[in-house]
């Protein structure tokens, strides 16, 4: 581990000395002005319109999830309490290893590995669930609420609880195919995803060219989305509230915090999944317990506001009064924007981690998946939405005012952002807040980065192979992606974000539309299983 530290430290170190030496500018502007121009470009692309502030992408997001919410008969409602069941282990019994059973065979692999894979899978349900939410349940929570909300006023917390609401549909079908699809290897190691679902698929369907090439661009733009959403975003946010705890003002601060995070993260991710998993099965709930409870104090503490604060959430959601939102559509797009972002369900990247879990139905970890959005969207989100309205009673400030830098607020004469804002109204209400949002971005960021190490990582392996040197590789690249996001702004940084974990969209459809028969043959079989088990 000492010489991947020391490998790091040498490639980062002439890269600060020269930036510093060249320019009388701070490191972070420096920064910030060369990565701008290239999330501009990577942005445009992506989320180009299809009629007037609609990008089509959230358009097939959203029309997707409501596709599969009707094909399946809406498993989101009818199967929460079976996939409740399965993560607490009372289906147990029904999962275990039966040798003989040929129903995950996949063409290509081992005789012997997939039809074995409740012994050989990496982690549990739960590991699957806590690891995949890590992923998903970061700063998206507190700084893209804060967002949202900022931009499209307390109508966009409705849409993106619909958008939440309606993607666990769509996780269940993408994380049913990440292991109906996963590939095991000689020494029982688990790789899965989209691009393994994408590939192997469509070739089982006659489409083997189109698989392949779908799945070398998911696998790019996956590796974006680890250096993007999972990774700069997450550690511009981390820098933000420790910049505003510790009062930073220097031009450098963000740069220095960045490598800081970096070496922690580099020491946490050379460990691999099973590492990942040991570690966030135990962060992962305690943060979103504690983060949840603070939330819940604030609500209690003015529960006569509650009523008043989701009758604004339903009015403004059809009739928005924020400034610059454009309209009805203008705030349904701003809250199923941040909700995708959040839940990531559609990006496919969830079922990267829900491959790797001991099972023999892969519907099984499909409904354990579904859960995800519904705790990270509809529970998480809409907690952190409520404190954010109920402490803008007061007038702190105006609802997408700020034009010239979408997302800021003006409160008591300072500009907020981000997490920025949620730790003002945070700090409203419980004393030295400050000290302790810190701390839960902090946890929230480092969680997210290293559950997207591991999907990058799958990624970079499905592209150039399952070497030490290209893994090394990528984790350098990695790590110098959380300099990058804690020096940036925070516009250029989301602008980039975005783009990358919905650039993964496109190519994980093709997989569903192409493979969502396979899930319910699967669905079928699993609750067969099941109800001859209770029989």
């Amino acid at each position: 581990m000492n010489k991947y530290l020391l490998s790091l430290v040498t490639f980062l170190i002439p890269i600060l000395n020269f930036a510093q030496e060249t320019s009388e500018k701070g490191l972070d502007q420096q920064i910030d002005e060369a990565f701008k121009p290239i999330s501009d470009l990577i942005s445009s692309i992506v989320f180009f319109e299809i009629f007037e502030g609609a990008p089509f992408v959230i358009i097939l997001l959203v029309g997707s999830a409501l596709f599969f919410s009707l094909y399946f008969g809406f498993p989101n409602f009818r199967y929460f309490l079976t996939s409740i069941n399965i993560v607490r282990g009372k289906y147990d019994n029904i999962d275990h290893h039966e040798s003989g059973s040929p129903e995950l065979a996949i063409d290509g692999d081992i005789k012997g590995t997939i039809e074995d894979e409740s012994k050989e899978g990496e982690v549990t349900h739960f590991q699957a669930l806590a690891t995949a939410v890590s992923g998903t349940v970061g700063n998206g929570n507190i700084a893209g609420v804060a967002l949202a909300i900022a931009l499209g006023g307390p109508g966009a917390t409705f849409w993106m609880i619909v958008c939440g609401l309606l993607g666990m549909s769509t996780k269940f079908v993408e994380c049913t195919l990440g292991v109906q699809y996963r590939d095991v290897d000689d020494e029982g190691t688990v790789y899965g995803g989209p691009m393994y679902y994408i590939s192997r698929g469509l070739k089982e369907k006659g489409f083997a060219m189109l698989g392949k090439i779908a799945a070398v661009l998911f696998a790019i733009f996956c590796i974006g989305g680890s250096f993007g959403g999972g990774n700069a975003a997450q550690s511009n946010q981390a820098t933000i509230v420790i910049k505003d705890l510790l009062g930073l003002e220097s031009t450098s601060a963000g740069a220095i915090i960045g490598i800081v995070l970096a070496i922690l993260v580099g020491v946490i991710i050379i460990g691999g999944i099973k590492r990942i998993a040991s570690v966030t099965e135990k962060v992962v709930p305690f943060m979103a317990i504690l983060y949840l409870f603070a939330c819940l104090y604030i609500i209690l503490s003015n529960f006569s506001f509650i009523d008043d604060a989701f009758g604004l959430i339903l009015s403004e959601a059809f009739n928005p009064k924020a400034i610059g939102v454009g309209g009805l559509i203008g705030v349904l797009l701003v809250g199923f924007k941040r909700a995708a972002f959040s839940n990531e369900a559609g990006a496919g990247s969830a079922s990267i981690a829900h491959s790797a879990v001991k099972t023999k139905y892969s519907a099984s970890e499909g409904l354990v998946a579904l859960l995800e959005p519904f705790i990270d969207t509809v529970v998480i989100c809409t907690m952190t939405a409520l404190v954010i309205i109920i402490f803008n009673f007061s007038g702190a400030f105006e609802y997408g005012l700020n034009e010239i830098n979408p997302g800021q607020v003006l409160i008591d004469g300072q500009y907020y952002e981000g997490a920025g804002i949620t730790s003002k109204a945070f700090a409203q209400y419980i004393p030295y807040s400050g000290v302790f949002l810190t701390i839960a971005v902090v946890l929230f960021a480092v969680s997210t980065m290293i559950s997207w190490s591991y999907y990058g990582l799958q990624s970079w392996k499905f592209l150039f192979g399952r070497g030490k040197a290209a893994d090394l590789t990528y984790k350098l690249l990695f790590l110098l992606f959380v300099v990058i996001g804690a020096a940036a702004s925070m516009n250029s940084i989301w602008a980039f974000s975005d783009a990358m974990i919905f650039a993964m969209v496109f190519p994980n459809m093709i997989g569903l539309y192409f493979l969502f028969p396979v899930v319910k043959k699967q669905l079928k079989r699993y609750l067969s299983a099941i109800k001859s088990s209770n029989a």
